[in-house]
């Protein structure tokens, strides 16, 4: 009898060992299998960013790289005018662009109402006044025609680069967002022309000088020879950024995404591109 009991509580100890090992065994392959799922979905997943065409190109493709390493699919979508990126990330086009400053998108969103947001800083690129004819700001003669961006952000910024050199001031000394509308005192009666931000830089042989955005600047041929004035980088609002639209804020790629940017390697390469022109904003 004690023998037919310790054989059955064998048998019970065993049935239970048993079962544990099944149910650990099912567990462990729903695990795996919810793993193998979410690896899938992140690794089957392409991140569509919006950038500029140009040299931004050659920093994004450094960028891909590191992004890949984290295990994130990244997709650069080139624009060529700085009106489309934003549109396309509302429309979910794209998921993310890496083109613009805060004073920037902030019109933007009164005018269009866009939902987007700041994800991680990437470069400054500060705004210059250029010519090919003049060595000095103080060498432009009365009634040059100076040449500057015609969106509100970056014509208040252009603006304000003019102030600060002495060649005009603002009825506001502090609106970013001015036009030439705002301008109180022009002593040297200068013609503020105003002009689209790709084309501005291009047209400096028609301009007695022109304000210009860094990286239209590179692309328009001129180079910081060519520059007599520059604004202050201490305290500048024009640090440009990652974006995406706020549903995705808290989104795990957008920090995948950042990081892969705001590196060693990357900030070589941007380095590299840009030749000291930009600088590194993170």
């Amino acid at each position: 009898m004690t023998e037919k009991l310790s054989k059955g509580f064998d048998a019970l100890r065993l049935s239970r060992r048993a079962g544990l090992a099944v149910i650990l065994a099912s567990a462990v392959a729903a695990f795996g299998l919810t793993a193998t799922a979410t690896k899938s979905v992140a690794a089957d997943k392409t991140i569509k960013v919006g950038i500029m065409s140009g040299e931004d190109e050659d920093v994004w493709r450094a960028v891909v790289t590191e992004a890949a390493k984290k295990g994130l699919k990244v997709e650069p979508v080139v624009f060529n005018d700085y009106t489309q990126p934003n549109e396309a990330l509302e429309r979910g086009e794209i998921d993310a662009n890496a083109f613009q400053h805060k004073p920037y998108l902030d019109n933007q969103i009164k005018q269009h109402g866009y939902h987007i947001v700041v994800a991680g800083y990437t470069g400054i690129w500060p705004i210059g006044l250029y010519t090919k004819k003049y060595k000095t700001v103080a060498e432009l003669p009365k009634g040059a025609v100076i040449g500057v961006p015609n969106d509100p952000s970056n014509e208040g910024r252009a603006l304000l680069v003019l102030q600060h050199e002495g060649v005009i001031k603002l009825k506001d000394p502090t609106n970013i967002l001015a036009t030439a509308a705002d301008v109180a005192e022009n002593p040297k009666n200068v013609e503020i022309k105003e002009l689209d931000a790709g084309i501005v830089g291009r047209s400096i042989d028609d301009l007695d000088a022109a304000v210009v955005n860094t990286d239209w600047a590179l692309k328009a041929g001129l180079s910081p020879k060519d520059r007599i004035a520059q604004e202050q980088i201490d305290g500048n609002p024009y640090r440009n950024f990652i974006a995406v639209r706020q549903s995705d804020e808290s989104a795990p790629w957008v920090k995948t995404l950042v990081a892969a940017y705001q590196n060693d390697i990357v900030k070589a390469e941007f380095d590299k591109v840009y030749k000291g022109t930009g600088q590194s904003a993170y």
